[in-house]
């Protein structure tokens, strides 16, 4: 048997070795280096020499991770062009009012945050006086993703450029008056300034990635030129645990997103403590984003350490860097030069000698100042680089201390993101160190002052300079006057009117058959933005693929293997199609950039998400949160929906709740139609209210959520009847009554009101067949397109009463007169109808499919929770034998004959 010590490397390489010999050469070399100056100079000659080959475009696998040490080296850093002393002026105000906008607060119990924007206050200033575009040139400027905990930090530079006033920032966190200011970035709170919600901490980055992509997609589908703008993304270095903040690196780097930059503040701390006490989030970032093929830039040291890598002729220092853990680094912080020299230097005899040429004072500035995010010519290097790199997005990884100049009672202290004020001593001192020309006499009554150095002086015309050249405020939100679009030709939807006649057509096929003659609009079509996670032909949506196009920027490099089909699979440029793959968060992220394109770039777009509706509201709700913060507009699709009537996918694919998940959010319209022609309306009147000529007092920055099933029916003709229309959208009217469904019941005959939305109002008509039949009963079915709707109607008419004006909730107008009890039945739990109860005069009661979802037929599945028409028929005998209007013993008799 061949010894494996005997084997020769090149022997278990896959690939033949064309020079043994030169190979041989290469390794001896390496042997010698290792022997003669040591295994660091070796693995330092190969890390140079990896970065050499990278950088020159050979197909190595990459250098996953460098020095700790900053990127760009001090030569090479370019000077910031501005006025350095007046940035530094303009920043100490910045973080002045911060600190005192969240103390002056917090005798009100609201609360703030003072510690991230102390630690990140160069990040953004450098981004505001030379980078980020603001909104005045195009329309569209630059997209910025500010961290939710550092809106202090940006109102207190608002209040210094003159768009807030003391009184606003005074109102920090209460609202309630009126002039108040949201805790974080907030749209819907704050439309004119604040333009991507962000706190909600993982969809930040996940949001930033797609709205990158999102500008590509607009402008390879020739919709706007949107080559001006640039996304930047600000977040913690704790924030990237979450799933959602690194989701999608992979689809960023893929679509080479150079419009795009992570700017992550790796102050090494998160709520209760380090990121990662015992190893370095710095170094695991850059692998993370490094593998997933970022551009890569870390600015982690201030210019106090330059003397030191220059003493540094052995390597010992970096090599130190790279072995403490964050959480001593952050110890360093607090502790003296006595400390430091014994913990840090004393660990490598070279480091011991080093220290011996550095004053104490050297030392403490090293370990508890001089971080590369907080020097404006550091940061400027790492921007200017990330917005000159080609090819790929950026990570900059910005090494801060959290607390920056708030002293000693905050700086890296683990209990900071929950420390609220700063005593007066402390901002006596915090002004002392900025050099702020704030008296003594100005804190009146131990209050903290505002500081501003008047409208007129050097810092204020300076900074808004700055921003005119960059064009215009910035971040701010703009809605920019557009004509509302053109409805489309009535056709499209009057086709749905006459019914299917003897087809069967399931309401999933009849939406993407409306959204097909929608795309075709001369007017409207090419603002229509479908987005499916993978799961298109399970909607019946194969067949726009060749029309539309998915969308890819690389087009179609390969022969689609059903090239010969009529529905092949095709990529394009300029495809509509926004097919994502298995990523429900990722979907969600495409629409909201498409949903809120009318006011980040003046172009209204018409997305629809189409998904199982089990996985969109119980998976991303947090996203649909974000949806109605950032004033989106859009239609989300449900499909296969129902508890019941997905055929055996089981319990987590079987939708019972998701329309009261929908129900808790106040911009979502929720809709569960039951026709294809109430799909049509809900769709027809969504585009008037959103996209067109808003009636008086609605707001047009809602979303629908509509469910459709794939339970193929025949889909009757719209009633002829006066009010449809106005009910399918307000959210009840009545389908039928006994006579008009053909049935002639008995003279006087008990009567009940069967309410069905979505597929369950057929089991409400064979019921109503069965009632007549068999029990002598007449019923009057009625469609009950939005349950939520109803409530929030009743709701508002609630609040009008107490402000002494009389109004009838619709449900209730609706139902007047309707004779008997009334049986609500739908495909989820009981508290999806039971959400009108209360508004109903009648008596009341429900049947629904509560419990976990399982796999079975869908006859089955409806007998287990009791929702079929047979149970709706012994529901309907009880309701009607507690009022004496049939005997108590017809129900039993149902129970035995249905087999219940």
């Amino acid at each position: 048997m061949t010894d494996p010590k005997a084997i020769q490397p090149s022997e278990l390489d896959q690939l033949p070795d064309r020079d043994p010999e030169e190979t041989a050469e290469w390794r001896a070399s390496l042997d010698a280096v290792t022997e003669a100056a040591g295994p660091h100079r070796a693995a330092y000659l190969m890390r140079r020499t990896l970065e050499r080959a990278e950088g020159a475009g050979l197909a190595l696998p990459k250098l996953l991770e460098t020095d700790y040490v900053n990127s760009i080296p001090t030569p090479a850093e370019p000077g910031v062009p501005g006025d350095e002393a007046m940035e530094q002026r303009i920043t100490a105000w910045n973080r002045w009012n911060a600190a005192a906008m969240v103390t002056r607060g917090s005798k009100y119990g609201v609360g703030g945050h003072i510690a991230t924007f102390a630690s990140a206050a160069w990040l953004y200033e450098t981004g505001f006086n030379h980078f980020f575009k603001g909104k005045e040139d195009d329309g569209s400027g630059d997209q910025l993703y500010i961290q939710g905990h550092a809106s202090p930090g940006i109102y207190a530079r608002a209040f210094l450029d003159g768009r807030l006033n003391e009184s606003q920032l005074d109102n920090f966190r209460r609202e309630a008056g009126g002039d108040g200011l949201p805790s974080y970035p907030h749209p819907r709170r704050l439309p004119w300034l604040w333009e991507f919600p962000t706190v909600s901490m993982g969809l930040g980055p996940l949001s930033a990635i797609y709205q990158a992509r999102f500008n590509r997609y607009l402008a390879n589908r020739g919709i706007k030129d949107t080559a001006g703008s640039h996304v930047w993304a600000f977040l913690g270095d704790g924030e990237m645990d979450e799933p959602e903040s690194t989701a999608a690196l992979a689809l960023a780097a893929r679509e080479e997103l150079d419009n795009l930059t992570f700017v992550i503040n790796c102050n090494l701390q998160r709520l209760d403590g380090p990121v990662r006490a015992n190893f370095k989030i710095v170094q695991e970032l850059e692998a993370q984003f490094r593998g997933a093929g970022w551009n890569v830039v870390k600015t982690l040291w201030g210019t106090a350490w330059d003397e030191l890598f220059q003493l540094d002729t052995t390597g010992a220092l970096v090599r130190r860097l790279r072995q403490v853990p964050d959480a001593q680094i952050q110890t360093y912080q607090t502790r003296d030069a006595a400390y430091i020299r014994q913990d840090f230097f004393g660990a490598d005899p070279a480091l011991v000698e080093l220290a011996k040429l550095l004053s104490d004072d050297k030392i403490l500035e090293c370990f508890h100042l001089s971080r590369g995010g907080h020097e404006a010519r550091k940061v400027y290097a790492a921007y200017r680089a990330a917005v000159e790199h080609k090819g790929a997005p950026t990570v900059i990884l910005a090494q801060t201390v959290k607390g920056h100049t708030l002293g000693e009672g905050f700086a890296s202290k683990n209990a900071n993101h929950q420390m609220k004020k700063l005593t007066v001593d402390e901002f006596k001192n915090m002004r002392d160190l900025l050099e702020l020309p704030i008296k003594d006499s100005d804190f009146t009554d131990g209050v903290v002052p505002y500081g501003h150095p008047g409208a007129d002086s050097p810092e204020v015309r300076y900074l808004q300079e700055r921003r005119a050249a960059l064009g215009g405020p910035a971040p701010a939100r703009r809605v920019h006057p557009v004509a509302p679009l053109p409805a489309p030709a009535e056709k499209a939807f009057a086709s749905f009117d006459k019914g299917s006649g003897s087809q069967n057509v399931a309401t999933t096929m009849a939406f993407v058959r409306l959204v097909k003659d929608l795309v075709r609009d001369k007017e409207t079509g090419k603002r229509w933005v479908p987005i499916v996670p993978d799961e298109a032909r399970t909607f019946g949506m194969e067949s726009l693929f060749p029309s539309l196009g998915i969308y890819s920027p690389k087009g179609q490099t390969y022969e689609p293997v059903d090239r010969d089909q009529l529905m092949y699979y095709k990529e394009a440029k300029n495809g509509q199609i926004l097919n994502e793959g298995i990523t429900e968060a990722g979907s969600m992220a495409d629409f909201i950039a498409a949903s809120t394109s009318y006011a980040t770039h003046g172009e209204a777009m018409i997305p629809f998400y189409i998904f199982y509706s089990m996985f969109g509201w119980q998976r991303t709700a947090d996203q649909m949160w974000q949806l109605g913060d950032q004033l989106g507009r859009g239609f989300l699709v449900g499909a296969t929906a129902g508890r019941t009537t997905l055929t055996g996918e089981g319990l987590q694919h079987a939708d019972g709740h998701s329309p009261v998940i929908a129900a808790t959010n106040p911009a979502a319209l929720s809709y569960d139609p039951a026709f294809a022609y109430e799909v049509a309306a809900i769709v027809k009147d969504g585009l008037r209210r959103m996209y067109g000529e808003a009636a008086p007092g609605e707001d047009q920055n809602v979303f629908y959520y509509l469910t459709v099933y794939n339970e193929p029916m025949p889909q009757p003709a719209k009633p002829s009847v006066d009010g449809v229309d106005e009910g399918i959208v307000k959210g009840l009217y009545r389908f039928n009554t006994a006579e008009s469904a053909g049935i002639t019941p008995p003279a006087n005959a008990p009567r009940i009101q069967l309410l069905g939305s979505g597929t369950a109002i057929h089991w409400a008509l064979k019921a109503q067949q069965l009632l007549a039949e068999e029990w002598g009963v007449a019923a009057d079915v009625w469609s009950a397109t939005s349950w939520g709707e109803l409530r929030r109607d009743a709701l508002d008419a609630d609040e009008a009463l107490l402000r002494g004006e009389e109004r009838v909730p619709f449900v209730r107008q609706a139902l007047q007169g309707a004779e008997g009890p009334v049986l609500a039945v739908s495909d989820y739990m009981r508290q999806v109808p039971d959400q009108i109860a209360q508004w109903v005069e009648q008596d009341w009661s429900s049947l629904g499919a509560d419990g976990f979802g399982l796999s079975d037929t869908r006859e089955a599945a409806r007998r287990h929770f009791g929702v079929d028409a047979e149970s709706i028929v012994v529901a309907a005998l009880a309701q009607l034998a507690k009022r004496g209007e049939v005997k108590a013993t017809a129900v039993k008799e149902a129970r035995e004959k249905y087999g219940l």
